[in-house]
């Protein structure tokens, strides 16, 4: 496994993803080695040194780190070579692997890391559109979704240093080294197909938390949401924080981290509604996840997946989802939820799932069914096996 952030040093989902996936592949039988870049985690120099990693879970962790510290990423951003860390990255690929499976490697070698893998299979797993957008997310200059490509100037605008390799053939010289690609949702897969990039086999992310079906229905004293996520502009926070803020009548709970939660703590800090919790392990989201009226996922930015999402389905608790890319095909497939489009939709969607307990059960009831069927560890470490498998089958490999 090939990414720029693993935990501790990391921001989001990808690299959760990565170390659960990691641990689903040791527990049956593979050995797993991650590399990763430290330094990328620095770079900001805005985030506290975290917590030394947990105890040995089998997995063999390199962890990257230069001389030169946060130089090293820079350097990667700026030409989409691995830079500082090529003869490190180039040893470390050539070791005989069955399987390299890229995840985000913008910081840890840009495209150019990709001719690095010697493996029979090598595989890319499309957490973001970073290979399309410079700002990985279809986010246009700090301030909305994108509409029109205008990649320089938002560059400029998002304090992104432009990058020009992109404006070479280095991608798809790349790209052609990779067997497969993996895409979390048919949405992030039609953007990479129209761009050119294939193959790409949709596999659904899955859920960390699996406590099993909820005993009964949940009675909340007062109708409760959450929001589970980086707390940042793209994520649609500010509208819904805002709408919260004029429904005193119902909680809202905010779990994560992000540029915006210190000055959105202070604002909304007289609205006894609304709590900020930072971040949270995983004992301890279950149960918020299972206490709440529903998960409000409101991201304005085209999403690949929604990985809360899953959470929330896992527990038995519906989602109000915004539809921006992807995160809308979870409940299109599972019915457990409600999709809004506008920031004057969602208060009704509250209403609803607050004001109708039958409503609010029988779609917690569509969500843990949806999981089991749809987003499960074993439903996604099957899948991704037997995509390994179909492409060693199709190079004329002997069947393991």
């Amino acid at each position: 496994m090939v990414t720029t952030f693993y935990p501790p040093y990391h921001f989001g989902g990808d690299a959760t993803y990565v170390r659960a996936l990691a641990r689903a592949l040791t527990a049956r039988g593979h050995t797993v080695e991650v590399v990763h870049c430290e330094d990328a985690y620095r770079l900001s120099g805005k985030e506290p040194d975290p917590r030394p990693a947990s105890a040995d879970d089998g997995i063999r962790v390199h962890r990257l780190k230069s001389r030169l510290g946060p130089l090293s990423p820079l350097i990667t951003q700026q030409t989409g070579r691995p830079g500082l860390k090529a003869g490190t990255l180039r040893a470390l690929l050539k070791r005989g692997f069955d399987v390299v499976n890229f995840h985000n490697i913008s910081l840890v070698g840009g495209p150019a890391i990709l001719e690095l893998s010697a493996a029979p299979v090598t595989l890319y797993t499309l957490h973001e559109h970073w290979l399309l957008c410079p700002t990985h997310i279809f986010w246009k200059n700090r301030s909305r979704a994108c509409d029109v490509k205008q990649c320089i100037r938002c560059s400029v605008r998002s304090g992104i240093p432009p990058q020009w390799w992109r404006y070479t053939g280095l991608i798809k010289r790349a790209i052609a080294h990779v067997d497969t690609f993996l895409a979390p949702s048919e949405f992030t897969a039609q953007q990479h197909r129209a761009s050119g990039i294939a193959p790409v086999q949709v596999l659904p992310l899955f859920s960390m938390l699996d406590p099993g079906m909820p005993g009964g229905d949940i009675v909340l004293p007062r109708p409760r949401f959450l929001f589970v996520g980086r707390v940042t502009a793209s994520k649609g926070i500010l509208s819904m924080l805002a709408q919260f803020a004029d429904l005193p009548e119902y909680d809202l709970t905010v779990v994560g981290e992000g540029d915006l939660r210190t000055r959105l703590e202070r604002q909304y800090a007289a609205h006894a509604n609304i709590r900020f919790l930072g971040l949270l392990p995983q004992d301890e989201l279950t149960v918020l996840y299972r206490g709440a009226t529903a998960l409000v996922f409101p991201s304005l930015a085209p999403e690949t997946f929604g990985l809360s999402i899953a959470e929330a389905f896992a527990c038995g608790t519906p989602a109000i989802v915004r539809d921006a890319g992807g995160s809308r095909e979870l409940v299109d497939a599972t019915g457990g939820g409600i999709v809004y489009r506008t920031d004057a939709e969602l208060p009704h969607a509250v209403h609803q799932l607050a004001g109708d307990r039958g409503l609010r059960a029988q779609l917690g009831r569509r969500a843990r069914a949806g999981f089991e069927k749809f987003y499960t560890q074993r439903r996604h470490v099957d899948a991704y096996l037997a995509c390994i498998e179909g492409i060693r089958h199709s190079k004329g490999m002997v069947a393991r």
